[in-house]
């Protein structure tokens, strides 16, 4: 072959490879001039793709046509898992529809995941709040250490009082798990399966695990799915109002739990908002108020959110103050979980602009989730835009914004550091009466707020990161995730 044939040959091949990768794999690849070729071992490995096979962690049920529901613990065939979020899959009896990707696992992956008791990544103090909360002798569950690869079991007893005990399960150079050395078994379900019967050196036999565990919510209500019919939204009572409008409990189609923001007329950019809702919806993560959708065919817009039963954080940090301030650990893992939300957000080159504790919300089991981010840039109200204005949040901004209005990442930083103290003051206001004024020239001055009397002085190390004058000196919230979490094992045990 002459080599300007060559070069030629080399292109076609070079495009029907490119080609390919777009469109799929043919079944056949067409060799250059039309004649069947011999598959490579990559193609064929395409065309003899394994069947994607899926265990449905959670029940859900299809409300809108095209949703498939899922029945805890059964298997379904992956059809399409190009979206993020909503896959098609083919259950037993051959029906086909889209079910949320957060409620299965791959069945190959699966693991401890099909277990009751198994939690995952909850922490020390969740786990301890939320066997408290159940309150019954023997109440386990299993969870991730905070050393990576190992778990830890975590049970309540009430002899000689109510308290929860953790114990480290541990593998022997068989490869065998035990939590007392007599008692070796050859898998985790085994050694529960074990001490179900046998104490084995236990404060208690193991009996019962957490019941009515929360499902997790979906993005957006169905698949491709963010307008929502009023008509189909059913308004309870009202949790509370602020800058936006009203916010009421609600019940989609009568099944799902909702809160609704009713928004106010002529407070926000409503066209370039519903735009973003489109976006929005798609933003999911363990710690962010999941969006489902917003009514934006009338007047007002509601913007319909998953409900969070215990509402604001600022206002479950001062109901509860006496039981929270003595629980550092648990106050610390409340900043953590802001923490993740924002580095998920951070990621996502999102930017929140009006970040603290009353625009998080707190969930059964002590979970804490980001809300409202990415909501301030829609607001037409000058006084709550500028940083001259009286409903401001002056308190949380650092000097770039206070000077210039120039938002990034970074002043979302010095926002969570002041959320951070929020928090371990249970709720102060920051600066005490001090006006907006007087705030601003101790901002510009370098002064910043105190150590609050329950915070570890570690902990205040890292508010103080978020203080820097300069934005670039911050640390990311990805690099102040890794830092509290270290400082979490740091100071207390696992």
């Amino acid at each position: 072959m002459k080599e300007r044939e060559m070069k030629l040959f080399g292109c076609r091949w070079s495009f029907w490879n490119f080609a390919t990768n777009l469109a799929g794999t043919p079944s056949t690849p067409i060799m250059p001039g039309g004649t069947p070729g011999t598959p490579s071992s990559k193609t064929k490995d395409k065309i003899m793709m394994r069947t994607k096979v899926v265990v449905a962690l959670y029940p859900f049920r299809a409300i809108e046509g095209g949703d498939l529901s899922l029945e805890k613990g059964a298997e379904y065939e992956v059809l399409d898992d190009s979206q993020e979020h909503w896959w098609k899959v083919k259950d037993e009896h051959g029906s086909i529809g889209y079910i949320p990707s957060n409620y299965v696992k791959e069945k190959e992956l699966l693991g401890l995941q099909k277990y009751e008791w198994y939690v995952g990544d909850m922490s020390r103090q969740r786990a301890e709040s939320l066997l408290k909360q159940e309150d019954k002798e023997g109440c386990f569950v299993v969870r991730n250490s905070s050393t990576k690869g190992l778990y830890t079991l975590s049970l309540y007893t009430k002899v000689p009082h109510p308290h929860v005990k953790h114990y480290h399960i541990k593998q022997n150079t068989r490869g065998e798990f035990y939590l007392s050395e007599k008692h070796c078994c050859g898998s985790i379900p085994d050694l529960v399966n074990y001490h179900r019967h046998n104490s084995g050196g236990l404060a208690s036999r193991l009996k019962t695990s957490p019941c009515d565990r929360p499902v997790p919510p979906t993005a957006g209500l169905s698949h491709d799915k963010w307008e929502i019919d009023p008509a189909e939204l059913h308004l309870l009572e009202e949790l509370g109002s602020g800058q936006f409008g009203v916010v009421r409990r609600g019940k989609w189609r009568g099944s799902i739990d909702v809160a609704v923001k009713m928004m106010k007329e002529g407070t926000m950019s409503e066209d370039d908002f519903i735009e973003e809702a489109k976006v929005m919806t798609k933003l999911q993560h363990q710690n962010l108020v999941q969006l489902y959708g917003v009514c934006s065919k009338d007047r007002p817009i509601y913007i319909v959110t998953e409900y969070m039963r215990h509402g604001s954080l600022l206002n479950y940090l001062r109901r509860n103050e006496a039981t929270l301030g003595a629980n550092v650990g648990l106050l610390l893992d409340m900043c953590i979980q802001v923490c993740k939300g924002m580095a998920y957000l951070e990621r996502h080159n999102y930017i929140h602009r009006d970040l603290a504790a009353r625009n998080c919300l707190v969930g059964s089991e002590n979970v804490v989730k980001v809300a409202d981010f990415g909501l301030a840039r829609y607001v037409l109200d000058d006084q709550y835009t500028s940083s001259g204005g009286t409903k401001f949040p002056i308190k949380w901004a650092p000097p770039e914004v206070l000077n210039y209005t120039r938002f990034s990442s970074k002043s979302d930083v010095w926002a969570y550091g002041v959320l951070m103290w929020e928090v371990f003051t249970c709720g102060k206001m920051p600066y005490g009466r001090l006006k907006n004024t007087e705030v601003v020239e101790r901002v510009q001055r370098g002064i910043i707020l105190e150590r609050p009397k329950a915070c570890f002085k570690e902990v205040y190390e890292v508010m103080r990161k978020c203080w820097a004058h300069c934005p670039e000196v911050r640390p990311s919230f990805r690099v102040l995730k890794e830092q509290l979490i270290s400082v979490s094992q740091g100071l207390l045990n696992d």
